[in-house]
């Protein structure tokens, strides 16, 4: 089987210029077929993705989970593999030839892969805080997984099969900016505080009682789900996000990550927790519940 018919790569883009060029290029040498699904883009992202040779189709966003699951059932995939990527995310080139030499030979017990993940803010590597490594099923048999339905945190999961690591990276680098970043936390916020309340609810995700008993993800992501449900999501609103604070910046050595780990860990750790949390405290006063 030719290298071009194994693989298919999702992206999901709304104005990513900034971004789109390098992660398509890091895609160039896996010869694989890449489908854009854009959400309104006012700048020149298209153009991008046409010219790199991309399929584009244009889909009305909701959220992520959604708009993913939409391009699986809608999309022509015919090829054996599928990858979901990120815009701002990129192979690196040794995670490419790594991708290209073990999908022809992956055992057929294997449903999936998890691929490691290497955050970069204000171009340093945020290597502590336990933030790396994060594994993440990100290429998967066609047909065999599905994103969680979900506002926000959302993750594939598979339907059969077991998973397998790659050694080498994905890079996530976002070249939009500051304030690019403040605005989509915030956005995330609203998301998330759909979800807590979700939870409140004794619900699972966005989508209420039809989400009761829905698959979670394996692994680290599980794990980490079951603190963020479990443990964080118990604890008192505000002093959670001081907590959360520390525990990355200080006992898992953020500090070590110099000025751009210092804005990320307080950025990322403090203010968006924090930011959930009074949106979340806001929401039950409105639904007259309470505060805290």
């Amino acid at each position: 089987m030719s290298q071009e018919a194994l693989l298919s790569v999702i992206v999901l883009t709304r104005d990513e210029e900034a971004n789109l060029g390098p992660c398509l290029e890091s895609l160039a040498r896996l010869g694989a077929q890449v489908f854009v699904v854009d959400s309104g883009s006012t700048d020149r992202t298209r153009d991008i993705a046409l010219l790199a040779g991309c399929v584009v189709l244009e889909h009305p966003f909701e959220n992520y989970a959604r708009q993913l699951n939409w391009a699986l059932d809608t999309l022509p995939l015919r090829t054996p593999f599928v990858m979901r990527l990120d815009a701002d995310e990129r192979l690196t080139p040794e995670l490419a030839r790594e991708l290209a030499a073990t999908l022809p030979t992956l055992p057929g017990r294997i449903g999936g892969l998890l691929l490691k993940r290497r955050v970069y803010f204000w171009g340093r590597f945020i290597r502590h805080g336990g933030y790396y490594p994060t594994w993440l099923l990100r290429v998967w048999r066609r047909g065999q997984a599905r994103c969680e339905e979900r506002w926000m945190d959302e993750h594939m999961v598979l339907d059969q099969g077991e998973t397998d690591r790659l050694r080498h990276d994905l890079i996530d680098e976002n070249h939009k900016g500051l304030a690019f970043w403040t605005d989509k936390h915030n956005r995330y916020a609203d998301r998330e505080v759909l979800d807590l309340l979700a939870l409140e609810r004794g619900e699972q995700g966005e989508q209420g009682e039809r989400g009761k008993g829905a698959a979670a993800p394996a692994g680290q992501a599980g794990r980490r789900r079951w603190a963020k449900v479990s443990l964080y999501a118990k604890s008192p609103l505000f002093l959670r996000a001081f907590l959360y604070f520390l525990y990355r910046y200080v006992v898992r050595l953020g500090f070590l990550d110099g000025v751009p780990g210092l804005v990320f860990h307080f950025l990322q750790g403090f203010w968006y927790r924090f930011l959930v949390d009074a949106k979340l405290c806001e929401a039950r006063r409105k639904g007259g519940g309470h505060a805290a």
